[in-house]
């Protein structure tokens, strides 16, 4: 804005200039052109008053005479007289000899004054050496022209005088642009001043200060654009605020957002996109936005999916199967995005991540159907062998005691195995209370193998104990006694005649490991991250044949999940296997008591 009010100065400033140069040229001019008017004037009437005096013959023709007259009336004046005859020659001269003077007959002046006019002329003077104006009026004898007689005065005066004039004008107009600059600036900053201040203010705006406001109280058209400037940025200064409190709504919507959200512009390319589809699609944001959604979704599927919504206008919803960065299975919705113009800029796609909920339905699937299988097997035993004792089988007392103890045998898996179901309901709804108290690790161990010593003798297994000088910690008792008896059972399950199976305590910083180690079949690699499933056997046929019902597995881990713990298996298929449990030593367990 400086250079504008030094441009504003500077144009006032010159107008002033350019307008009193030229008021000066022109009085200039003026008073010059006056001053010679009135010297030629004078210079005329001296001439004609001369030509009145000398116009006798006796006197024009008599040289004494004429040079008497001539210097009685310069004695009077101070301009220079001379006489000439008709011919040129000079008769008489009050400034030097006539006879030495040359003719003058080619004198513009002698030649206007020998037709009968007075007439002027302006020229360098030879024999003074200086600028002279001359005036020749005629010498009139009976109306005829016998000479002419030339008033002249020197130009050295006149000059003299208009330099001075000159000066005193320069000098004038000097002063004059002085007091015009000072007037100019002040001018220049009234007006440019308030201009200053809406430009800061509107320059604040732009850099999103909104609260700046131009401080004038002018009522004056720049008074107005004032308020205009004020009014709008408080108006601005409110529509942001809203603007960006939505905007951190939406943000904080789509950043929270467990389903993946992208927006794709009608040109394909993705413009933007939520943290969760950076995990869905395994790629950074940086590297999604502003690049085709062909390119950076890496789905053929869900691309194709996209370009249909883009060239159609329909709503699609399809499931999409992806395999990077890992399996998904995605719930895909694509909507057109349609501007308040009506026109179609693009597409939202939306993507639910459903593969927990496809896996819980198979799960289901398969519990149901395991259910049933498992169902079906002791019930239909008791069903045949009940019908068969019905048809006169019950007469026969041996036959009719073996197929008895069946149905007993059934009956007993057909219990274990609802109330395993049962239990493991309960553990998973947490419905179990657990009681944290100081559990003695070592003698639940004893316990246990109490109470399957009868199976370690008629398989002829080895069971080793722990000797832990501090076998205490904080858990409860009836959940760990039934972790550590499902895993013993399964590692007498599955473990050969004459084999071997070792419990071990070992203390970390602030957890406790449970080993249950086993010299027995082992698990195959493949099968390992399965074996915690419901009904889940590697070899089925020898777990129907120990009673068990597939479920000890799962509800070893929901127990030790409750507990705050994990559970790992090491095994190698033919060597034996190693489950570790670890529980906190503290744990922090909602509900317990």
């Amino acid at each position: 804005m400086t250079r504008f009010r030094l441009k504003l100065t500077l144009t006032l400033l010159g107008l002033i200039s350019i307008i009193l140069i030229l008021m000066g040229v022109f009085f200039a001019k003026v008073l010059e052109r006056s001053y010679m008017n009135t010297l030629t004037d004078l210079l005329r009437k001296e001439a004609l008053l001369i030509s009145e005096a000398i116009h006798a013959p006796e006197i024009f023709y008599n040289q004494d005479l004429l040079t008497q007259r001539v210097e009685n009336f310069s004695e009077s004046v101070e301009a220079r007289v001379t006489v000439i005859d008709q011919f040129g020659s000079v008769i008489a001269d009050t400034d030097s000899d006539p006879e030495q003077m040359e003719n003058h007959a080619d004198r513009p002046e002698f030649r206007g004054a020998l037709s009968g006019n007075a007439e002027v002329s302006r020229r360098f003077s030879e024999t003074l050496e200086y600028d002279m104006v001359y005036v020749a009026v005629p010498v009139l004898n009976d109306g005829e022209v016998i000479g002419a007689v030339r008033s002249a005065m020197s130009m050295e005066g006149v000059t003299n005088s208009i330099h001075q004039m000159w000066y005193s004008l320069v000098t004038g107009l000097l002063i004059t642009l002085i007091v015009a600059s000072l007037a100019s600036a002040r001018i220049s900053k009234g007006i440019t001043q308030p201009i200053e201040e809406i430009t800061r203010v509107a320059r604040n705006i732009t850099q999103r200060q909104f609260q700046s406001r131009v401080k004038l109280k002018a009522r004056d058209e720049i008074g107005q654009l004032a308020g205009a400037i004020n009014f709008m940025a408080s108006s601005l200064e409110q529509q942001m605020y809203e603007i960006s409190e939505n905007q951190q709504r939406l943000t904080g919507v789509l950043t929270n957002m467990t389903s993946g959200v992208m927006f794709v512009t009608e040109n394909r390319r993705i413009m933007l996109v939520n943290p969760a589809i950076e995990a869905m699609l395994g790629t950074r944001q940086q590297d999604l936005v502003g690049r085709l959604h062909i390119e950076a979704g890496k789905n053929f599927g869900l691309s194709q999916f996209i370009d249909r919504c883009i060239d159609t206008g329909e709503r699609v919803r399809e499931e999409v199967h992806i395999y990077y960065p890992q399996e998904r299975i995605l719930d895909v919705n694509i909507a057109p995005y349609i501007n308040s113009k009506g026109e179609h800029r693009g597409v939202v796609v939306v993507l639910h991540d459903i593969t927990g909920i496809r896996r819980l339905e198979k799960m289901r699937s398969d519990f149901v159907a395991n259910v049933s299988h498992e169902l079906r097997t002791p019930i239909t035993s008791i069903k045949g062998f009940t019908e068969t004792l019905l048809d006169g089988a019950m007469h026969e007392e041996e036959t009719a005691r073996h197929f008895l103890q069946i149905i007993s045998d059934e009956s007993d898996r057909l219990y274990r195995l609802i109330t395993d179901i049962l239990d493991l309901s309960k553990i998973e709804q947490r419905r179990i209370a657990l009681h944290l108290t100081t559990v003695n690790v070592q003698e639940i161990m004893e316990e246990i193998a109490s109470l399957v010593q009868e199976q370690l003798v008629r398989k002829q297994l080895t069971l080793t104990l722990p000797s832990e000088s501090n076998p205490f910690i904080q858990s409860d008792k009836d959940a760990l006694r039934q972790i550590l008896l499902n895993l013993v059972a399964n590692a007498i399950a599955y473990t050969p005649e004459g084999g071997r199976i070792d419990l071990q305590i070992e203390r970390k910083e602030h957890t406790v490991d449970l080993k249950v180690s086993d010299t027995g079949i082992g698990i195959p690699e493949k099968e390992i991250s399965r074996i915690f499933e419901r009904f889940y056997r590697i070899d089925k046929a020898r777990s129907r044949d120990s009673g068990g019902t597939g479920l000890g597995l799962a509800i070893v881990k929901h127990l030790v999940e409750n507990l705050q713990g994990h559970i790992s298996v090491e095994s190698k298929e033919g060597a034996g296997s190693t489950f570790t449990v670890t529980l906190p030593e503290q744990p922090l367990i909602e509900g317990a008591s």
